[in-house]
């Protein structure tokens, strides 16, 4: 028995495209895709710190089994991070490491240098603004309109430096050639001499929803579950 973790990215939600089409493959192999709602109790205060320790909190509420971690964009960066603190606290008397494993990850078009690309992206003026004001609006998929993210995000965020991860188990990463949110270069750089990630460039944009079906026969390859 696997657990299987959906973490959803930023402005999104438990019922993403990628979620909704994950949780009903799996199901076919009668297999549960948990997906925690990252955005509460309030998208406003959202860290990633605090998606970490949510989505911690919802693997501790189950049995004992091996985990497998499935993240998309922010999500990504979560699930990484989370396998990285997992495996440094795990030891062999430590609850996690005998009783919830991190088995695998599967990332979708992580954002691995979300501080900074940020930061790039508004500049000094735009983060200068959005410190002074405590407030960036930014468009949330699911609930369709903009609203707004307090400047301890980006603080936060700016503690996880993805090139230090010593993440082991195997990794699979998809990501789009034609990504205009997440640069390819920094998730090729990433991978890049990382003997336990296998990347997979596709002719695609950040949701990555013209190549579903291609990445679900990968994926289930990746984690040994019997196609019919």
């Amino acid at each position: 028995m696997r657990h299987f973790f959906y973490v959803h990215g930023f402005g999104s939600s438990p019922e993403s495209s990628k979620a909704r089409f994950l949780r009903a493959r799996l199901a076919q192999h009668s297999q549960t895709l948990w997906c925690p709602d990252l955005n509460c109790p309030d998208f406003s205060t959202l860290t990633v710190s605090r998606m970490i320790a949510a989505v911690t909190r919802d693997i501790e509420q189950l049995p004992p089994a091996p985990i497998v971690l499935i993240g998309s964009s922010l999500g990504g960066l979560v699930a990484l991070h989370l396998a990285d603190r997992w495996g440094m606290a795990a030891d062999p008397g430590d609850a996690r490491a005998r009783g919830w494993p991190i088995d695998r990850l599967v990332l979708f078009a992580p954002a691995v240098d979300f501080a900074p690309s940020h930061g790039r992206r508004l500049g000094d003026e735009g983060l200068a603004l959005w410190r002074r004001t405590d407030r960036l609006e930014v468009f949330h998929h699911a609930d369709m309109i903009n609203r707004p993210v307090g400047f301890a995000l980006h603080l936060d965020a700016l503690q996880y430096d993805s090139s230090s991860t010593s993440v082991t188990v195997p990794i699979l990463i998809f990501h789009g050639r034609g990504d205009q949110v997440v640069d390819p270069a920094a998730v090729e750089s990433f991978a890049d001499g990382r003997d336990n990630v296998t990347l997979r460039m596709l002719d695609d944009d950040h949701q990555l929803l013209k190549s579903l079906d291609g990445i679900w026969e990968e994926v289930a390859a990746f984690l040994g579950i019997e196609q019919a």
